[in-house]
């Protein structure tokens, strides 16, 4: 009993330090973008979503725990010399000749290789925080498959990717999506608030919807359905929910498909009755009531009350299980509970009996050695993910005003004289910022263009908006035709070491017909709050205005000078290494060839198993005797129709043949089938919990073919000295 029980106390000790091991690489090196994430799903509404995210991660992980156990140590149930048991005993073992190859160890490295490159790629861009979280996954999944065996990764599937929810959402789609929402919203809630006699009347203000309530004898209320209003945010959260509802529910995929799509018409009907009962609160209680009752019903509230629709829905109308309940077991007579030495699965029902101890082996101390080592070297040369420098740390941001702030804010250059023009509160509301500053730099000398600069901060990302989603996407998907129209736009470095990527856009303003040209990019400081020093992003555009189309290029080079001199008065605090300079310059040429290598080494070993199962179909038609073909074909039938446990696998055996056969006897014919290479053992999920099947490793013929090839079988047993070189 001791023994015992040291011995399940080594195999915790063994899976919490492979565990922690993940972990702390995982969050070593994703630190800085899970932290900017948490920043912006805590300061902006659209992101609130993500705070989910981890709930329910570990929520699935927990449900998994037994199925990721089981998984994990199936690596260890293969190589093990204790599960060459007898053939007279029922041990639930595998019974593998030879151990695994490095196989998985090679693809996992090329996978997280792969997610490397990807996140080092996406430093040197635009956009570094949506491809640092599009890596993540791919990360994960590359390190656990190099960790542990490739059925812990199928185990780990959905939790990983679900993580692909913590990308931000681009803001094109968001306004196209948000608009088209709204403007369906308010005609619905409109044309019903009309039906029941209210009186209302439809307009539009700054490109939204609005739903105008004229009462007698007093004002008219506005209700302005604008993206907030139309449901797009509680919408983008409920699809994470929705997700994860048609996930646990207890059905095939098409239901669980079927699930998914029908929350995303629920929501928008839960959308549409809230802006209705907003109005109609309105007519009875006033305005501030109707406000109170939007703020109310909005968020949060709307998700939760969609998901206990959508989970009534699914076991009320499409008649699925949600959650899984205890059922009353058919008794197998396979579970022994006096067996000794107690198996790890049943051979018959397979369920799990005794989890096998996981051991820490020299290859699994080598392996977290090589992944610590690597994690180490990786942040070495990591750098933020938006440039981070010292900037005018001492201005204080609630009095960013006045001539005093110029020089602090903006370098001088030659020829120029900086002028402080407008802060604009106003839009600072609107956008969610905490400072939106307008300087220009302006010259006596006529040849020489005013250049204007734009400052604007803010605690997170998503409040500055660029420039063409603001100017031409942000119109578009309000159904207004743009005032302007783009004539370009490039991405280019201001600086290159550190690399800080800056975006020219040039469009031409229809009303005026001025052609505009705006550098602008994004970066981080430090700024004193008047309580404390905090971290604030920062968007600084510089614009000037061209004559022609033709000028914007001779425009933009004036700009970039203004540029680099601003990059170098902030001063970046942290430069790159030369080695994360040439991966991030030649990312994609270097993804491109470990994906290369990665399909070459897939596609090898997907030919290798082929052959291996031409090879035993060979051996199947000439050495395997009648009753053992009828067994191998009765257990490629019950991984078709359900789990191919052992006890399936008989009773579809009694229907090829009309006879029972003894557990004792299949469990016997099935092991001589496993040590010739015809079939092997795997875990397989029900309801999230581990279970024993079988799977063939013959290409096998179709079920229509079975009575002309049960005619030509052969009375041949097995020769298993004979297949071991097949």
């Amino acid at each position: 009993m001791e023994s015992s029980h040291l011995s399940f106390l080594y195999s915790k000790i063994a899976l919490s330090i492979k565990v922690a091991a993940i972990l702390i690489i995982v969050l070593a090196i994703y630190y800085q973008d899970l932290t900017l994430i948490a920043n912006e799903a805590t300061q902006n509404e659209v992101m609130s979503y993500i705070l989910a995210i981890p709930i329910l991660f570990i929520y699935i992980l927990y449900r998994k725990r037994k199925m990721i156990r089981a998984a994990i140590s199936f690596e260890t149930l293969r190589t093990s010399k204790e599960a060459a048991a007898s053939s007279n005993q029922i041990t639930g073992a595998v019974l593998y000749k030879k151990p695994p190859a490095y196989f998985n160890q090679i693809v996992g490295t090329l996978v997280c290789l792969t997610a490397f490159l990807l996140y080092w790629h996406g430093s040197y861009t635009f956009y570094p925080l949506e491809y640092h979280m599009i890596s993540l996954p791919i990360f994960i999944s590359g390190i656990i498959l190099a960790m542990f065996n490739t059925e812990t990764l199928k185990a780990l599937a959905f939790p990983i990717a679900l993580l692909i929810f913590l990308t931000p959402p681009p803001l094109e789609i968001l306004n196209a999506l948000g608009s088209t929402l709204s403007t369906i919203s308010s005609e619905s809630a409109y044309t019903i608030l009309k039906v029941i006699g209210l009186p209302v009347t439809l307009t539009a203000q700054y490109g939204n919807p609005v739903i105008m309530l004229t009462k007698p004898n007093s004002s008219p209320i506005a209700f302005t359905v604008d993206v907030a209003c139309a449901g797009l945010y509680s919408l983008i959260g409920f699809t994470v929910f929705a997700t994860f509802i048609a996930y646990i529910t207890k059905a095939k995929f098409p239901k669980k498909a079927m699930i998914f799509l029908a929350g995303i018409p629920l929501m928008f009907t839960l959308n549409i009755a809230r802006v209705i009962i907003i109005v109609v609160i309105g007519n009875q209680y006033g305005k501030e009531t109707a406000f109170q009752a939007f703020h109310l019903l909005g968020g949060w509230s709307l998700i939760l009350i969609g998901s206990i629709l959508l989970t009534t829905m699914s076991e009320k109308i499409f008649k699925i299980q949600l959650f899984t309940t205890k059922q009353k077991t058919t008794p197998c007579n396979c579970c022994s509970p006096n067996q000794s030495p107690r198996p790890n699965f049943c051979i018959g029902c397979g369920r799990l009996l005794n989890l096998t101890n996981i051991k820490l082996t020299k290859r699994d101390s080598g392996k977290i050695f090589v992944l610590v080592l690597s994690a180490i070297l990786i942040l070495n040369i990591q750098v933020p993910v938006f440039a981070l420098t010292e900037g005018p740390v001492k201005l204080n941001i609630q009095t960013l005003s006045g001539e005093q702030t110029t020089k602090k804010m903006l370098p001088e250059i030659p020829g120029y004289t900086i002028m402080f023009y407008h802060r604009d509160k106003i839009f600072e509301e609107q956008a969610k910022q905490d400072a939106s500053l307008i300087y220009t730099y302006y010259s006596n000398d006529t040849s020489k263009k005013t250049i204007w600069a734009v400052i604007e901060l803010a605690k997170t990302r998503a409040s500055m908006h660029p420039w063409e989603v603001c100017l031409i996407t942000w119109q578009i998907a309000h159904g207004y035709q743009p005032q302007v129209r783009e004539l370009g736009q490039r991405d280019i470095h201001v600086l290159e070491n550190p690399p800080i990527t800056a975006r020219f856009f040039s469009f031409k303003d229809l009303r005026s017909d001025l052609i505009q040209v705006i550098l602008y990019w994004y970066e981080s400081s430090f700024f004193n709050t008047g309580s404390s020093m905090e971290r604030e992003y920062t968007k600084i555009s510089f614009v000037a205005f061209a004559k022609t189309p033709e000028d914007v290029p001779s425009v933009e080079d004036q700009l970039l000078p203004f540029g680099k001199a601003m990059v170098d008065h902030w001063l970046p605090i942290k430069s790159w290494s030369l080695v994360a300079l040439l991966i991030s310059q030649n990312g994609m040429v270097l993804i491109a060839i470990t994906m290369t290598v990665l399909a070459l080494a897939l596609t090898y070993q997907t030919i290798k198993n082929q052959k291996q199962k031409n090879l035993n179909l060979k051996a199947y038609n000439k050495l395997v005797s009648e009753q053992e073909k009828l067994i191998l074909q009765a257990v490629h039938k019950a991984a078709e129709e359900s789990k191919s446990t052992g006890n399936a696998i008989a009773k579809v055996y009694q229907k090829l043949t009309g006879k029972n056969i003894e557990t004792k006897l299949l469990l016997e014919e099935l092991g001589r089938a496993e040590e010739a290479g015809f079939m092997k053992r795997d875990i397989g999920s029900q309801d999230d919990e581990p279970v024993l099947v079988w799977k063939t490793q013959i290409p096998f013929f179709k079920p229509s073919e079975l009575p002309n090839l049960l005619g030509r079988l052969s009375h041949i047993s097995f020769k298993s000295k004979q297949l071991k070189t097949i």
